[in-house]
């Protein structure tokens, strides 16, 4: 099989010709239909995180190993499966959950496979979508997405699941009755406004550096959108937000100057869902965090069943399409170098039909 693969950190991705695996036990092999080129696809390149102050975490330390297929974004056609799989039929699509864990710890007993310290993820720890195939460790990871478009279902699996699940950690109770503030206008911020609104939210504020990208979220419904390098944001912000305390943010970026922008406009008792992974190092306060009562809250993707969730709501109608740039598997390399310039609006697509 075809893939496009990191041979070396931050060098051009390479095509490589691999045997087609043969899945064995419960393991289902698909032919990709759609990948999708994620933000987080850049830390991978990359090969680590930033944690400021000098300090990097390397991918090494975390079980990713080269060459890495890269791809946790991905919709797929049943191929073929072991004898242990069950329950898939071969005319139809699906959309893989990606985020596997051990299968043996708390964590994953309680459904909460994302939250596992031996993580098994695809396109990270294991071969994922940008080739023609991929395999699933077994079929409870498949969902059915009937005749919906693969390319436009495909970033569900991580732009979706990641501000779904961030929503439900501020709480219906809050962004129902309370505009909440969201950092970057990239695909997931465009996704946070349409599930916002699919969940009957009050609507979003959104903040960003790009002109561009501040009238895609303004063109998507955004209340308001911000420039967060303007000296009076947080003054900006609270004025969109009708002069009200400020309830909860998104930190869709997860650097030093968002994250203290949020600290300075957040009301007490506010909440920050912390979801980007920019790095750096941030320098609140320590004794403000409590006399604010602030809820700082990191969330990583999403679990299974959020992922269902979501779906659902995706198969009734109630989430507004976002857009979506097709490209050729081929043009894989090119795609994330567009990624990592900012260049792209909405959602990167790789198909292969």
């Amino acid at each position: 099989m075809k893939c496009y693969c990191v041979v070396n950190f931050r060098e051009p991705l390479q095509e490589m010709d691999q045997p087609t695996p043969t899945p064995q036990g419960s393991q289902v092999l698909l032919k990709v239909r759609a990948a999708g080129v994620c933000h987080s696809d850049i830390h991978l390149w990359e090969g680590g995180y930033d944690l400021g102050q000098g300090r990097t975490l390397a991918l090494k330390d975390r079980g990713v190993s080269l060459p890495l297929t890269m791809g946790h974004e991905t919709v797929g056609a049943v191929v073929s499966a072991g004898p242990d799989a069950q329950g898939l039929s071969s005319d139809r699509n699906y959309l893989v959950y990606p985020w596997i864990g051990c299968g043996k710890c708390p964590s994953c007993a309680a459904g909460m496979e994302n939250h596992c310290a031996a993580p098994a993820c695809l396109g990270v720890h294991r071969a994922g979508g940008y080739a023609d195939h991929i395999v699933v460790p077994h079929p409870r990871y498949l969902i059915d997405i009937g005749d919906l478009d693969p390319a436009q279902i495909a970033p569900y699996a991580c732009s979706g699941l990641t501000t779904y699940s961030a929503l439900k950690k501020i709480g219906a109770d809050i962004y129902r009755e309370h505009p909440v503030v969201i950092f970057g206008a990239g695909g997931l911020g465009l996704m946070s406004l349409t599930l916002i609104k699919a969940l009957g939210g009050a609507g979003a504020i959104v903040v960003d550096i790009d002109p561009a990208k501040r009238q895609a979220a303004l063109d998507a419904g955004a209340l308001a959108a911000i420039d967060g390098a303007a000296p009076d944001a947080a003054q900006q912000i609270i004025k969109a937000a009708g002069g009200k305390p400020v309830q909860a943010a998104i930190d869709l970026v997860g650097a030093p100057a968002t994250t203290s922008l949020a600290f300075d406009f957040l009301t007490k008792g506010g909440k920050l869902i912390i979801v980007g992974l920019f790095g750096g190092a941030s320098s609140w306060p320590i004794a403000l965090i409590p006399m604010k009562a602030m809820s700082i809250i990191g969330s990583y993707v999403g679990n299974l069943t959020e992922l269902k969730e979501l779906m659902e709501l995706v198969r009734a109608g109630k989430v507004p399409p976002m857009p979506v740039h097709r490209h050729a598997l081929a043009e894989a390399d090119s795609v994330l170098a567009s990624l990592r310039a900012g260049t792209v609006v909405g959602r990167a697509v790789l198909t292969t039909d």
